[in-house]
């Protein structure tokens, strides 16, 4: 038997005891069984009287705030008597051991950071910090513009209807509350703007910035302005589909993932926090940070299955987004990123915790090349050929082999890849060749075998 979330194992009644059972408290609750060794086996030299099991548990509601009082029962264990003390979850949290506040993660305590503390309040009241009154802040510092196309795209979306005037619908809607607006009011409609940024940039290398943007503003503008940034510094190839002149854009990365990513920054992030949303776009990853780690009792494992609970940290932020259609349902992104990025198939997506933030990072690798020759291909071409000969037996290589790779045709002519490039360019002008899909699972088509046609 070993310890885990709901169980620990102790030779005696001490101060970690009450810690422990303030860790389960916090969290799902659990047991302390006092009278064994490390892996849950009686020590015969212990007994307790009824005298004793009751001053532990006064010393428990003693050195906690607000009090708990465990259930406490003598049992027989391989025949020799051991105590159980047990806490159910407590409803309201956190709660304190001797000023100090703790939770429990698998097997062992862990100490609570100020704002998990606050985290943890604010979820066990069934509310979040964007709900409560912006300090300072009046109804005269709402942009009522911004509202009108909000409840526009409300009421266009169908997943709710907003009649009443604007103040009445961002009271109808908790945004706005004894006439005042909430912190997620001013987020997402003030007409100053508020000092939350997204710093957004791209990069070489992490020292090399080629160029950086700082976005702030309502939350709304702010997404769609960080996407614009981003698609503007991401690769794009074309795809010819069907009738010559169609052509299918393909972005270096599918852009409704890196959108769900963006949206799940800016409306899961820690806004007690000081620290921007950091967006970095490298030459083969992108990376987005948020403050905050992941809220209330979701993990990383958890990230990784397709039936997680989602937990909310801005409760009216994420409501906003999902009435205008921005998001889907709670605890839903992931699983749509990934199927996102089903279709590119050298692409990762990682995520972890680190410092007090999240960091999420889509990255590829270039697919290694082959440049083995392709069967029946002739091998003894001379090198600097005529440009008209070369593109002649470019058109035979795609005739005799639709996939043959540009590297290979380099190898085979005896010229760079900078060459090829520019002969197949003066071929699909010339509508000698059509290329039908991308780069790994693409094909030639050749439409005229002489290009002088």
């Amino acid at each position: 038997m070993t310890e885990s979330l709901h169980t620990e194992y102790k030779s005696s009644f001490s101060d970690a005891v009450i810690e422990t059972l303030t860790a389960f408290a916090n969290t799902k609750g659990g047991k302390v069984m006092i009278g064994v060794d490390n892996s849950g086996h009686p020590l015969k030299s212990f007994s307790v009287g009824e005298e004793s099991m009751q001053k532990w548990v006064n010393e428990v509601k003693n050195k906690t705030q607000p009090s708990i009082i465990p259930d406490i029962e003598s049992l027989e264990k391989e025949g020799q008597s051991v105590i159980e003390m047990s806490i159910n979850e407590f409803p309201i949290k956190p709660v304190a051991f001797k000023g100090r506040y703790y939770k429990r993660v698998q097997n062992s305590n862990h100490p609570l950071s100020t704002t998990e503390i606050s985290n943890l309040h604010l979820s066990s009241l069934q509310t979040s910090w964007d709900a409560y009154e912006h300090p300072g802040a009046t109804l005269e510092d709402i942009d009522f513009r911004k509202v009108e196309r909000f409840i526009d795209r409300v009421n266009d979306n169908g997943r709710f209807y907003l009649e009443e005037k604007t103040v009445d619908a961002l009271k109808k809607l908790s945004l706005v509350v004894n006439e005042r607006p909430t912190n997620a009011c001013m987020l997402l409609f003030s007409k100053k703007e508020i000092t939350y940024n997204i710093h957004v940039g791209r990069f070489k290398t992490p020292s090399y910035i080629i160029d950086d943007k700082i976005i702030r503003g309502g939350l709304f503008e702010v997404a769609e302005e960080t996407m614009r940034y981003i698609i503007g510094q991401i690769k794009v190839a074309f795809e010819i589909t069907g009738e010559r002149t169609q052509r299918n854009e393909i972005f270096e990365y599918p852009i409704p993932a890196l959108r769900e990513l963006v949206l799940n920054a800016i409306v899961h992030r820690d806004y007690t926090s000081p620290v921007d949303i950091q967006i970095k776009i490298f030459d083969n990853s992108i990376t987005i940070f948020n403050p905050g780690k992941l809220y209330g009792d979701l993990t990383i494992d958890d990230l990784r299955t397709d039936n997680y609970q989602s937990q909310t940290r801005n409760k009216l932020l994420a409501e906003a987004f999902y009435l205008t259609k921005d998001i889907e349902k709670y605890g839903s992104g992931y699983i749509r990123v990934r199927k996102e990025i089903k279709e590119y198939p050298t692409l990762t997506f990682d995520y972890q915790e680190i410092a007090n933030g999240f960091l999420v990072t889509l990255s590829y690798t270039e697919q290694k090349i082959s440049t083995d020759v392709p069967k029946d291909v002739p091998k003894d071409v001379p090198k600097d050929v005529p440009k008209d000969t070369r593109l002649k037996f470019l058109l035979a290589l795609m005739d005799k082999d639709n996939t043959i790779t540009m590297e290979q045709m380099a190898m085979v002519c005896g010229v760079n890849i900078k060459t090829i490039k520019r002969d197949l360019d003066q071929l699909k002008t010339n509508q000698s060749i059509i290329r039908h899909g991308g780069r790994k699972q693409g094909h030639w088509e050749v439409m005229n075998s002489d290009p002088d046609d």
